[in-house]
């Protein structure tokens, strides 16, 4: 059984008789990718936890939803399903097609860093057969890299942030009627983020983060996954291998300075932790940015 058989829309695929995986891989980062075929088939999505973008790689045009047999997919048509939504899909004929999880943690972290907003104030809008050139390019790349050699992994990792960056500025909305219990307060957001970033080399504590909001270390970390949908702990650690790719990628720097000025303690503790997050190392997330 495939290492992604805990998503669901992937789940639901794999149990068809007629579908077929041409390739997945997770990505890192709550993250993962998908190619399939399937032909004569019938899936239903019911409230999965991720979210899910794919993209029509060839056939489509008999595919439709049953609540709108009328519309019909094609190549390079673009869906959008949120987590928690309810679809129902017939496919007649041959379909490829190209599939981007993407976990619920991930998207808050991409909501906080890219529109400066509480994940709890925003929804992912759904979408059926929505045409986007900018996005089917990016899925048409993605599905043809090999998401298992280490270069082209962490270019297929890029590939995804920029699915998931597109998507955010143009599919995303502000819930309606939500009144947020709980979390800090915008200003307290915007000092904290500043604050982080300016000491990424250092070693920060739950303690001295929390004393920059007057809260308790207990406190202060629950209302700081409200706000930022990840805990303190792991929100620090995606800046620090955020600065890190951002120095791989602009400056010469050796890999052991990379590694002191963004806070690991070691070249190798560094290396670690990046391979886990990107699915390669350092020095070869710098080298594929650089032949590119």
């Amino acid at each position: 059984m495939s290492p992604l058989k805990h998503l669901h829309v992937f789940q639901s695929l794999h149990s068809s008789p007629n579908a077929r995986l041409q390739s997945g891989a997770e990505l890192g980062d709550g993250l993962a990718a998908a190619v399939w075929s399937n032909h004569h088939d019938a899936r239903d999505y019911a409230a999965p936890s991720h979210h899910t973008l794919s993209c029509y790689l060839a056939g489509g045009t008999g595919t439709f939803r049953r609540e709108n047999p009328h519309r019909k997919g094609a190549p390079d048509k673009l869906c959008i399903l949120p987590a928690g939504h309810q679809s129902a899909w017939v496919i007649n004929g041959a379909i490829q097609l190209a599939h981007l999880y993407i976990s619920q943690e991930q998207f808050a972290l991409a909501a906080v860093h890219l529109l400066d907003r509480e994940p709890r104030e925003l929804e992912l809008r759904e979408g059926t057969f929505l045409d986007d050139a900018q996005q089917a390019q990016r899925f048409r790349q993605l599905s043809q890299l090999d998401w298992q050699e280490p270069a082209e992994r962490l270019f297929s990792s890029s590939l995804a942030h920029d699915l998931i960056s597109h998507a955010l500025l143009s599919q995303v909305g502000r819930r309606e009627g939500l009144r947020l219990n709980g979390g800090l307060a915008p200003n307290r957001r915007q000092q904290l983020r500043d604050f982080i970033q300016a000491n990424l080399a250092q070693p920060l504590t739950l303690g001295q983060l929390a004393g920059l909001c007057a809260l308790s270390e207990y406190h202060f970390a629950r209302m700081f996954q409200l706000s930022f949908g990840l805990p303190p702990h792991r929100y620090v650690l995606a800046q620090r291998l955020r600065h890190a790719q951002h120095l791989l990628r602009h400056s010469t720097l050796a890999l052991s300075e990379i590694a002191l000025s963004c806070g690991f303690a070691s070249a190798s503790h560094f290396s670690n932790r990046f391979r886990q997050a990107f699915g390669g190392t350092p020095g070869h997330y710098r080298a594929s940015v650089q032949s590119r």
